[in-house]
């Protein structure tokens, strides 16, 4: 049965390629998957000078940078770029109202001036090899998921073990096609990362979370960091001794310019997406779920934005946070309507449909998958009203209010206090102590308390009574179902909502902390969510995703037998991936077409003086409105600011270079078009686009505003070939 599948795969892994625009490649099948499509449309590279063990190619320039962002290298002293969003939590952590980095940016003039980042990593990628044989060795179909995930983790320390590498290398492997085939990625970290530069948000967040996912844009979304090594050129930890890392190749910028219908490449690290969905999970997601995250973001954000309007102090703690809340609030609202716009639903169904016409017209397949759609069916609806339960905990107890989330992490704490194991208690103390003092840093308690009591509002009108948790609907008997009251109170009563009661807390003896943590409002409004959670719905939400799990490894196996016709790519897992397009505008609905890019007039057409979201610098004006743009304007004489292109992408994808047919570097991906965001479970090449910062724009940003022409003496700029020449001419005289 084993050999059976993987040799399906192999057989749907090697048929020509659908779609010119969808999917995300594993860079080391381009040769046998990919290669002559994209020289069709018009690559003039290799797979070879994409990927490569055997000699330095465009992967050796590309990086996971910290958790879930993409990164380039753009000079052979280390250079990386990255978006200025991925970069923004750094930039705010050493922003200050006397050095506030985020409102007017920061350029280090010298290395000596570039700033540590403790934490921040940057990962390469040494190689890619396929190990589904040893990963599924001893597996049967016979075994239940928790007992094939067992043997298969069991399998893959032994082929930890058995790859070779080198020291400073370490493997990560992960699973593809839902389960049916697994690939080790050998990778190389970087952890001494330092900060170069970045633009004022008045560039690098133009347009804010009104512009976020939009066209057309206008952001300079980039920021600059710097990879330093041992004098080996290997990871070392911070220290004065060591030197800029010397990447094995490192991406030219194209000063050329872009097109319609010019090749684009995107390479990066895309983090999650489920293409292969069934109809009942797509429907379920965007009518059933989707709805009440956005609200429940929604009365968040409403409450951050007034407060970071009023109050520059509150603006410069909440920025980053306010961000990360708003960022997905927007994309599920354009997920949701894309869906519905492209019939997504109904496209899914049609699929279905034809395959079931297949699977009944054949025993085998009738036999093996007859039963998979209604058994899709049947676990969605059994399971609707659990997985909003476990949607909104989420959302209430660990993203949008801070002070919950803190609470949570005194569970364990609390819990070793009564066990009288004092190695781990103590352990545990210090983590607690250092997390606090980080903590009240950066929180306003009157405004988390308004969002605790918006939030559990809605909640409670919102649920079951059987979702209510005991101690959300003690607090809403007593206080009359208002939560504002309740809010006070709990805030008045708890130890976490101030700096001075929780280091008494820390200070004191463990019986005691213990006993004071269970008996705090705010610890009981978490433990009582946490309570519901394992004592009634948590067993049926692990039989959920295991079922589906079965389910879904099920049904990519028999879509790939079933419709062999259609080419199969892996869905997106935070691994390194090509996706290649062209840049390309779009029509988004009847009467709108968008062109493929965006000048700095539309900057200052948007511009508005003292607003957050599009407000200016004075040098910055003063260069748009008379125009010095240098030679970074476009032929026109126009500076060009981002453009689309229709490469499949997603989250993970920010600060992704956006590579031409000759391999240079012409922008940074950093977004997606509003009415593509759908494209994580439902594709339509229609109308998937990307969002890039084009290169010459974050060039003259550097160059003409910031003065730090230094960092472009770094980077191998490639121009147009009379440029070439006359620069020859230039060096020769």
């Amino acid at each position: 049965m084993r050999k059976h599948i993987l040799a399906l795969i192999t057989i749907v892994l090697l048929s020509k390629s659908a779609f010119a625009t969808e999917g995300m490649w594993l860079p080391y099948l381009l040769s046998q998957l990919n290669e002559k499509e994209m020289q069709d449309m018009g690559m003039k590279m290799s797979a070879d000078d994409i990927y490569s063990v055997n000699q330095s190619s465009l992967k050796d320039a590309i990086v996971r940078f910290g958790r879930g962002c993409t990164g380039e290298m753009i000079s052979d002293q280390g250079l990386l770029l990255t978006n200025h969003h991925c970069g923004y939590s750094r930039i705010a952590s050493h922003s200050s109202l006397e050095n506030d980095y985020l409102t007017d940016g920061f350029w280090a003039k010298t290395k000596e001036e570039e700033l540590r980042n403790p934490g921040l990593t940057a990962t390469f990628i040494s190689r890619i090899e396929d190990v589904t044989g040893l990963a599924l060795d001893s597996i049967n179909s016979e075994m239940d998921e928790p007992k094939r995930q067992e043997i298969i983790a069991r399998n893959i320390e032994r082929i930890k073990e058995k790859i070779s590498k080198e020291e400073w290398e370490d493997i990560v492997v992960k699973p593809f096609f839902k389960g049916n085939k697994y690939i080790a990625f050998i990778t190389v970290t970087y952890t001494d990362i330092r900060f170069v530069g970045a633009p004022p948000s008045s560039v690098g967040k133009f347009g804010a979370d009104t512009d976020n996912w939009m066209w057309p844009r206008h952001t300079g979304d980039f920021s600059i960091f710097r990879i330093y090594a041992d004098k080996n050129n290997k990871p070392a930890e911070y220290s004065e001794e060591n030197v800029p890392y010397h990447p094995a190749h490192h991406l030219p910028i194209s000063m050329k310019g872009v097109k319609e219908g010019d090749f684009s490449m995107v390479f990066g690290f895309p983090g999650r997406t489920n293409e292969y969905l069934s109809s009942f999970a797509v429907s379920q997601i965007v009518n059933d779920l989707n709805p009440h995250k956005i609200k429940v973001r929604e009365l968040a954000l409403d409450i951050m934005d007034a407060k970071m309007r009023k109050d520059d102090a509150t603006r410069i703690k909440y920025a980053s946070k306010f961000a990360g809340v708003a960022n997905y609030w927007k994309k599920w609202i354009g997920e949701s309507e894309g869906v519905s716009t492209t019939k997504g639903v109904e496209r899914k169904q049609a699929f279905e449909k034809e395959f079931m016409t297949r699977v009944d017209a054949n025993p085998e397949w009738k036999k093996n998958y007859g039963n998979l759609l209604s058994d899709f069916e049947k676990l969605y609806t059994e399971n609707k009203n659990n997985k909003l339960f476990n949607d909104l905990m989420s959302e209430i107890v660990f993203r949008n209010p801070e002070i919950l989330y803190h609470a949570r992490k005194f569970e364990n704490l609390a819990s070793l206090g009564l066990t009288g194991k004092k190695d781990d208690y103590n352990t545990e103390l210090e983590k607690r102590k250092k997390a606090v003092s980080g903590f009240f840093k950066g929180y306003d308690a009157d405004l988390d308390k308004e969002i605790i009591a918006s939030l559990l509002t809605y909640y409670v009108q919102t649920m079951d009574a059987a979702y209510i948790p005991d101690y959300i609907g003690e607090l809403n008997n007593k206080f009359k179902g208002d939560f504002n009251k309740a809010m006070s109170w709990v805030f008045d009563k708890s130890v976490f909502t101030d700096q001075s009661k929780s280091e008494v807390l820390l200070n004191g003896k463990a019986s005691k902390l213990s006993k004071t943590v269970q008996k705090d409002p705010l610890y009981k409004i978490v433990s009582s969510f946490l309570s519901m959670y394992r004592t009634k719905y948590g067993d049926a939400l692990d039989n959920f995703y295991n079922q589906e799990s079965l389910l879904m490894r099920t049904y990519m196996k028999a879509q790939m037998e079933v419709m062999s016709e259609k080419t199969y790519y892996p869905d997106a897992n935070s691994t390194m991936r090509v996706s290649y397009g062209k840049v390309q505008g779009f029509k988004p609905k009847d009467g709108v077409t968008y062109d493929h890019v965006s000048y700095a007039d539309g900057i200052l057409a948007k511009y508005i003086p003292g607003d957050y979201e599009f407000d200016l610098q004075d040098k910055l004006i003063e260069l748009y409105k008379s125009k010095d743009y240098g030679q970074y304007a476009d032929s026109n004489g126009k500076l060009p600011v981002c453009f689309l292109a229709s490469n499949h992408t997603t989250g993970g994808n920010s600060g992704s270079p956006v590579i031409d047919a000759e391999g240079n570097f012409i922008g940074i991906n950093f977004d997606r078009c509003w009415e593509s965001t759908m494209s994580d479970i439902s594709y339509d090449k229609t109308l998937c686009r990307n969002i890039v910062t084009d290169a010459r724009y974050i060039l003259f940003i550097i160059d003409k505003y910031a003065g730090a022409g230094h960092l472009i003496e770094e980077m191998t700029l490639v121009f147009e070939e009379v440029e070439v020449e006359k620069e020859v001419v230039e060096t020769e005289e």
